[in-house]
């Protein structure tokens, strides 16, 4: 059991790496289309993607385009996220 945590914590790893590359673009975007005032990417989207496991890279699309950053939801959720990710990210470095 513990050797099957080790050899897919890459997996989980390029997982988080991926999602957050996601969540950083969705947030990028969703900034330039405020700006335009186009059609905007749903809170709901940006927020599953940040707490899915793109804590990272919604957290800091956050603060690098200066979006949603007066939502105190955002941060929670952001943060929220990062606290499970690494969480999860420790258990698997500590089995």
């Amino acid at each position: 059991m513990i050797a099957f945590f080790k050899e897919h914590i890459f997996f989980y790893i390029g997982y988080l790496v991926g999602v957050s590359i996601v969540a950083f673009f969705a947030y990028a975007i969703d900034k330039s289309k405020a700006k335009r005032g186009a059609w905007r990417i749903p809170e709901k989207v940006l927020l599953t993607l940040s707490f899915i496991g793109g804590g990272v890279g919604g957290y800091a699309a956050m603060h690098a385009v200066r979006h949603k950053t007066k939502k105190w939801y955002f941060h929670f959720v952001n943060l929220l996220g990062l606290a499970w990710q690494i969480g999860v990210l420790a258990y698997l470095l500590a089995v």
